[in-house]
């Protein structure tokens, strides 16, 4: 009885550790646009110059100050395949011989051993990813060096759940184009998130119990 307790207690905690992940939602901090005080400076002896804010004739309006919106376009699109096919054969054989005499009589004999072993192994694995649409982010942060931290993300509410999309890295503000929007080739440190929750998202995905014997912690 108390081995069968153990065992319980064993697999509950194994269990446990594939539990769902809790359930996201929008307006997280490290996702929100930064806190800027917008408000216009007092004048100083009479000037309506404000640094930070020229207007320029000869250059297009881009982001390049914290606060900043700009539109990223997404053209993510990833392949990879990998395929191993391994083969190992080996053969080995041994003989033994004997003879002799003791007094009137002789014997003789022999014996033999055969061993082999082989190993025939394949494996193969393919993966495709392909992201395409546009978000538009906020600048939270401008780096010593003029390279821009960017960070934003849209939900949509559909009839069965929620489908969101975030995003966060760094980005030149020379690859910046003139109509104020980047590719998602050109930011740094990328981090692109996609996915959803509801009715729909819920269907997709196993159990706890399934993913438990799913997984390297399942002993068979």
């Amino acid at each position: 009885m108390r081995h069968s307790w153990i065992a319980i207690v064993l697999l509950l905690s194994g269990c446990a550790s594939h539990l769902p992940e809790p359930e996201t939602a929008p307006g997280k901090p490290e996702w929100a646009p930064p806190e800027i005080d917008y408000s216009l400076p007092e004048a100083s002896n009479g000037s309506v110059y404000r640094q930070g804010y020229m207007l320029t004739l000869f250059k297009d309006k881009r982001a390049f100050r914290e606060g900043d919106i700009l539109t990223v376009s997404l053209d993510e699109k990833t392949y990879s395949s990998k395929k191993a096919d391994t083969k190992t054969n080996k053969e080995s054989s041994m003989s033994i011989g004997a003879q002799g005499s003791s007094g009137n009589s002789s014997f003789a004999g022999s014996g033999g051993a055969d061993t082999g072993r082989s190993f025939n192994g394949t494996g193969s694995s393919t993966q495709q990813n392909q992201l395409t649409g546009s978000i538009t982010v906020t600048v939270a942060k401008v780096l010593p060096n003029g390279a821009l931290l960017i960070r934003g993300e849209k939900w949509l509410r559909l009839n069965q759940g929620d489908e969101y999309l975030r995003l966060l890295g760094l980005i030149r503000t020379d690859d910046i184009g003139n109509d104020n929007t980047i590719s998602s080739q050109r930011i740094a440190d990328a981090r692109i998130i996609y996915g959803g929750q509801g009715a729909i998202s819920d269907s997709n995905q196993m159990g706890w119990a399934s993913r438990y014997f799913n997984s390297p912690w399942f002993p068979l």
